[in-house]
C-alpha cells in the first residue's frame, strides 16, 4: 500500500456548499435588513394565503370567526418577525396577545407556530435565563385552547406544544454553541497569529542586539588596538624604524584578525543549511583566546598583568562573557586611561561555572566611558544572562583609574 503524501482535501460538493455558505453569511452581515425583509415577507404571504384561501377553517375549533379578526391575527402573528433577530424578547411579547386571542376565539391559525421561530432566536441570542418566561408565554395559549374547547386529551395538546418548544430551544442552543465554539477558535487563531508576530519581533530585536554587541566588541577593540599601534609607530618612525615596522606588522595582524571575526559573524547571518560547508553557529572566542587578546593590547602599548586562580571549566557561553568583558575593559583603558597607564586582571574560577573577574587600571582618565554606551550596556546584558553582577566605575579615592568587577554565580541545575 503506497503511503499518502498529499493532504486530505474536502470533497468538491462540500467545498462548494461551504463557499456558498460563507458568501451568504458575508452578505447577511453586510445587509441584515434585506434578509429579514425576505423571510418576514415569506411568512406574511403564507399567513395571508391561509386567510384568503380559508384554509384556516379546516383546523379551526370555531370556523365562524369574523374575517377581519382573522386578517388582524394573521398580520399580528407574522409582521413582528421583522425584528426577531435584534429584539427577540420584545417580538415574543408582541406576539403573545395575538396568540392568546387566536386560542380563545378558536381560530387556531397556523401562523401561531411562528412563536417557535422567536423562541429559537431567544435561545440563540439572549441569556438562557430568558427561556423560562419565554417558554411559559409560548405554552399559555395551548392551555387556553384546551380549557376552552377541550378537543382531545390535555396531555396531547399541551405535550405537543411543549415538545415543539423544547425542539426549538435545543436547536437554538446547538447553533449558539457552534457559533461560540467557532468564535473561540477564530479568536484563538488571531491571538496565536499576534503572538507569533510578537515572538518574531522579539527574536529579531534580540538578534539585532546580539549582532550589535558582537560588532561593537570586534570593531571597537581592534580599532582601539590599531590606533594605539599606529600612534606608537608614528613616534618610533624617526628614532627606531625597526620598531615602526613591528608596529605596522602588528596593525596588519590585528586587522586580519578583525576581518576574520567579522567574516565569521556575517557568515552566520547569511547561513544557508543547503550549502556544503555551513558557517558555524557559534563562531565566538573562548578563554583560550585570552592570551592573543592580551598580547595584542600589550603590543598597542598597554602593560597588562594577569593573575589566574583555579581551573577554568566554564561552558562556552560563560567563556564568551568573560572574554568580552575583559576585551571591553581593556579597550576602554586604551581609549580613556591616557598615557603611562597599566592594567591588572585577576580571574578566580570557582566550582560549577562560578567565576569572579576584576580588571583595574592605573591611568588618569582623559575621558570616562559613557554609562549609556553600548560597551557597558553589552557587558551588563551578557552578565544578566547568567544571573551575575557587574560593577564598573572609578576606583575609590585615593586610587586612580577604573575598575570593572564581574561575578557569575554557580550554574543552576536544570
Amino acid at each position: 500500500m503506497e503511503p499518502v503524501t498529499e493532504e486530505r482535501r474536502a470533497e468538491p460538493l462540500t467545498e462548494y456548499v461551504q463557499r456558498i455558505r460563507r458568501r451568504a453569511r458575508a452578505f447577511d452581515r453586510r445587509h441584515p435588513l434585506l434578509w429579514d425583509l425576505h423571510l418576514t415577507g415569506f411568512w406574511v404571504t403564507a399567513a395571508l394565503i391561509d386567510y384568503v384561501g380559508d384554509g384556516w377553517r379546516n383546523v379551526a375549533a370555531d370556523p365562524n370567526v369574523p374575517g377581519p379578526l382573522i386578517l388582524t391575527l394573521s398580520l399580528g402573528l407574522s409582521v413582528p418577525l421583522l425584528w426577531r433577530r435584534t429584539h427577540p424578547g420584545a417580538v415574543l411579547l408582541a406576539l403573545a396577545p395575538f396568540a392568546l386571542v387566536n386560542a380563545w376565539t378558536g381560530a387556531l391559525l397556523q401562523a401561531a407556530l411562528l412563536q417557535l421561530l422567536v423562541i429559537f432566536h431567544i435561545a440563540l441570542r439572549l441569556p438562557l435565563r430568558h427561556l423560562w418566561w419565554a417558554t411559559a408565554l409560548a405554552i399559555t395559549p395551548a392551555f387556553v385552547s384546551a380549557a376552552r374547547y377541550g378537543e382531545g386529551e390535555w396531555s396531547q395538546q399541551i405535550g405537543s406544544q411543549a415538545t415543539s418548544i423544547v425542539v426549538a430551544v435545543l436547536i437554538g442552543i446547538t447553533v449558539r454553541t457552534r457559533h461560540n465554539y467557532t468564535e473561540a477558535l477564530e479568536d484563538r487563531a488571531r491571538r496565536l497569529e499576534i503572538e507569533r508576530d510578537q515572538q518574531a519581533q522579539l527574536a529579531a530585536a534580540a538578534e539585532r542586539s546580539r549582532i550589535a554587541r558582537e560588532m561593537h566588541d570586534i570593531i571597537g577593540h581592534n580599532l582601539s588596538v590599531i590606533t594605539g599601534l599606529a600612534d606608537g609607530g608614528k613616534y618610533a618612525a624617526t628614532k627606531s624604524p625597526e620598531r615602526a615596522a613591528q608596529a605596522l606588522d602588528a596593525i596588519a595582524t590585528t586587522s586580519r584578525q578583525a576581518l576574520a571575526e567579522l567574516r565569521r559573524l556575517l557568515d552566520v547571518l547569511k547561513d544557508d543549511p543547503t550549502t556544503p560547508h555551513p558557517a558555524e553557529l557559534t563562531p565566538q572566542p573562548t578563554l583560550t583566546d585570552l592570551d592573543q587578546l592580551i598580547n595584542g593590547v600589550r603590543s598597542a602599548g598597554l602593560p597588562v598583568h594577569t593573575t589566574v586562580k583555579g581551573e577554568a571549566t566554564l561552558p562556552p557561553g560563560r567563556q564568551l562573557t568573560v572574554y568580552r568583558v575583559i576585551q571591553e575593559a581593556l579597550t576602554n583603558t586604551l581609549k580613556h586611561a591616557g598615557p603611562n597607564a597599566t592594567s591588572d586582571i585577576t580571574v578566580v574560577y570557582g566550582d560549577k561555572g562560578a567565576v569572579t573577574l576584576t580588571i583595574t587600571d592605573t591611568g588618569t582618565p582623559t575621558s570616562s566611558p559613557s554609562p549609556d554606551g553600548r560597551g557597558l550596556t553589552g557587558m551588563r546584558e551578557r552578565t544578566a544572562l547568567y544571573g551575575g553582577t557587574l560593577e564598573a566605575g572609578p576606583r575609590p579615592h585615593p586610587e586612580q583609574g577604573w575598575r570593572v568587577h564581574l561575578h557569575l554565580p554557580e550554574e543552576t541545575p536544570q
